[in-house]
């Protein structure tokens, strides 16, 4: 079955007539004539007859015009995707994911903003997951926030921010009143790693000048991190703005890091099917401009 006959089909009910059609069709009327013989053939009828000097519809395609007219809007509008998004009506529901840190300053931020401007939207926040899955690939997450950066050309990513790092310590640690490279390697550290490594770049900076410190442990989360400092000595390296909500609910401090260290960069990761998909970008907008309210604060 050709579908193209659909559109010379409504177009002939609408029109007719084999003239109209045809510059409604942008065709010749040979062309148009010749489909609605096909159109004749596969229907067993005769869709338009001569009337005088105009054409009338038969029983039949009087039956089937609206049937037609409807089944051909919904293939333009297939065809052709809404690109205006309308926040009142949209419903959907977003999966992301990312650390303990950014959904506890973020989320709330975030919820609120769109509870704002989309009522009907809801968000699901997921854990960031030890290892890497396909969650993004087979439309499980719709957006990863994080550090890191794909590697594979099917993934989308952008910079959304970034939050320089600090030492978060219990008020009364030994090192509230000053920390400098050798005191900072001289305490016991809490490594944050969804990965469970014991090492971080730190560490290199650190073997640059002699310096070696001792790890404790390496725990997936911020919140898990800070609980061990709040208990004893030992030091935690963190961001400064995200882990903010974290540090504070535990009575910590933070002091500089006593080295000049990059930014944590903070990262939106998408699969490239929401490229177009203007709900998505439209999330990945409200995610920036809430992460930036966050950090100016």
């Amino acid at each position: 079955m050709d579908l193209n006959l659909l559109t010379a089909l409504d177009a002939l009910l609408e029109e007719g007539s084999v003239m109209g059609a045809a510059e409604r069709l942008h065709l010749s009327s040979p062309a148009v004539s010749r489909t609605l013989g096909r159109l004749r053939a596969v229907t067993g009828d005769d869709i338009l007859v001569r009337t005088g000097h105009s054409m009338a519809p038969t029983p039949y395609a009087v039956s089937v015009r609206e049937e037609v007219h409807r089944l051909v809007e919904q293939a333009h509008a297939v065809l052709s995707p809404v690109r205006e998004l309308d926040l009142a009506e949209l419903a959907r529901t977003f999966t992301i994911t990312c650390h303990d840190a950014v959904a506890a300053a973020l989320v709330p931020v975030l919820v609120e903003r769109i509870a704002q401007r989309a009522p009907r939207v809801q968000l699901r926040v997921l854990a960031e997951n030890p290892v890497d899955t396909d969650d993004l690939r087979h439309g499980r997450v719709d957006l990863e926030l994080g550090g890191g950066r794909p590697d594979l050309p099917e993934f989308r990513s952008e910079p959304l921010g970034a939050d320089r790092l600090v030492v978060a310590m219990r008020a009364d640690h030994p090192c509230a009143d000053g920390l400098d490279l050798a005191s900072y390697a001289a305490q016991p550290h809490v490594v944050i790693s969804r990965r469970g490594r014991l090492t971080a770049p730190i560490d290199d900076v650190l073997a640059a000048h002699g310096l070696q410190r001792r790890v404790v442990a390496a725990v997936a989360t911020v919140s898990t991190a800070v609980q061990i400092a709040a208990r004893g000595d030992a030091l935690v390296t963190c961001t400064e703005i995200l882990g903010r909500p974290l540090i504070e609910a535990f009575g910590l401090v933070t002091r500089p890091l006593p080295v000049e260290s990059p930014a944590a960069a903070i990262n939106g990761t998408w699969h490239q099917r929401y490229d177009s998909d203007v709900a998505h970008a439209w999330l990945r907008e409200q995610v920036r401009v809430s992460l930036a309210e966050i950090t100016a604060g």
